[in-house]
Parts: structure tokens; sequence; C-alpha cells
């Protein structure tokens, strides 16, 4: 891990930039104590996404945990998938055209992303947790693509709770994956999202083999997660994680 600049924020937390290899991510800490980490999911671009992110981290932060986030691959700078960008083509021409999204659109844009994303957020779990502000205890994550979520919750015994937002597709063969997972989960889920299945979500979220998992579910599109949830977020960690 290479930190590559720092700056100052609102109530003393510190922002740095760092690369793992050719991966870009971002580290919110504050205060000398070690805090617990959330590691925090994203849709691609950090840049494009940065003052939506900050604003989730500088929230979580405040509670008391380092926060974490790394680039997707084939977003921000990293170098392009010809496949991935055919796929995310053929999603938008079925949503936009209001047709049903074909099982085998949604494979070939998640699968894919799924497996480079996973190995390389483990990655920057054992670099993140090797570093003197951040505890060695269980991890957290938050948001981002679901099926990235899905799969670290199911394969790193390092994370112990899992906010998780319904707002992309998860491949139905994904779903036996979830059958595995027994991390607490939290699921927001937006009701009136335009780009996601929500019955596709409800029925991960059943199949899900957590003996602890909530979900909350609000009127709304993608972006209008209520504002009331964030308290009840920082209570699910905190069950969890301290």
């Amino acid at each position: 891990m290479h930190f590559t600049s720092e700056q100052s924020l609102d109530a003393d937390v510190l922002e740095r930039r760092f690369t793992l290899g050719d991966v870009p991510g971002i580290l919110w800490t504050s205060g000398s104590e070690p805090a617990p980490l959330i590691l925090m999911g994203n849709q691609g671009g950090l840049d494009r996404m940065y003052s939506r992110l900050a604003a989730r981290a500088l929230g979580t932060v405040a509670e008391g945990y380092a926060v974490a986030t790394v680039e997707l691959p084939w977003s921000g700078d990293r170098p392009r998938s010809a496949d991935a960008e055919q796929a995310r083509a053929d999603l938008r021409r079925a949503i936009e055209a209001g047709e049903p999204v074909a099982e085998e659109i949604i494979e070939r844009l998640i699968l894919p992303l799924v497996d480079q994303a996973v190995p390389e957020s483990q990655a920057a779990l054992d670099a993140l947790l090797a570093l003197p502000e951040i505890s060695d205890g269980p991890v957290g994550t938050s948001g981002g693509v679901l099926g990235i979520s899905l799969r670290l919750a199911a394969v790193d015994p390092r994370i112990a709770a899992a906010l998780l937002f319904a707002g992309s597709y998860v491949p139905r063969v994904m779903f036996e994956e979830a059958r595995q997972v027994t991390t607490p989960l939290l699921m927001l889920l937006q009701w009136d999202d335009e780009g996601n299945d929500r019955q596709m979500a409800l029925d991960l979220f059943d199949a899900f083999g957590s003996k602890e998992k909530t979900l909350h579910a609000n009127m709304g599109g993608h972006t209008g997660i209520p504002a009331f949830e964030g308290p009840y977020a920082n209570q699910f960690f905190a069950r969890h994680l301290k």
C-alpha cells in the first residue's frame, strides 16, 4: 500500500488516497486510537462519486470507525473492459425500453466484476488491517455493488456485519452463495428504484442464510435513502463491530 496524498477534513478527519498495486483507494480516519474498519462500497468512479462517498465516510468516522473504499475494476482511471461496456450498454437499452433485463446480460456484467473485485477488496483488507490506526478486529461492509458485498460476506470470515444497498442486479446463479452467508445483514431497498429489480432484491433477501437479517424498504428512487437510516445503520454496526 502506497499513500499518495492526504488532507484534513471536518472534525479532524484525515483523508488519505492510496494505491494498492494498480487499485486506487481512499482511507478516512480520526484520532489516535485504533478504530474498527468499515469497507465502503461504490458503483465505480471514485472521483465522480467523491462528494457522496466523503459525506458517507464523514458520518461514519464520526461514530468511531475508520472507513475505506477502493476503485472497482474497469472504472475511474483503470483499464476498461470491452465486454463490461457492452453488457452495460445492453442493460441500459433494456431498462430504457421498459423490457425485462435478460439473465445473460446480468451474468455478463456482474460475474466478471465480482470475480475480480472481491480478491482486490480482500487484498485491501489485508493491507488496511495492518495499519496501527485500524483495529484488527471484525470488519463491516457498507453499500456498493450488491453482488460484491454478497461474495465478500460469503468467503471472508473477517466480515462481521454487512449493510447492503439493494440497488444493483445480482445473477440468479449467486443465490446459492447467498444461502451460505451467515453474516448479520441490514438491507436497504428503495421501492421505486427505476434501475433495480425489486422482486429480485426481495427474493435475494429471502435467500440469505443469515439468522439476523433486516430489510428496510422506503419509498423513493435510487438515491433517495432517507436520512434516518443513517443512525439505524450506526446502531447495526455498533452491535457487531464494537
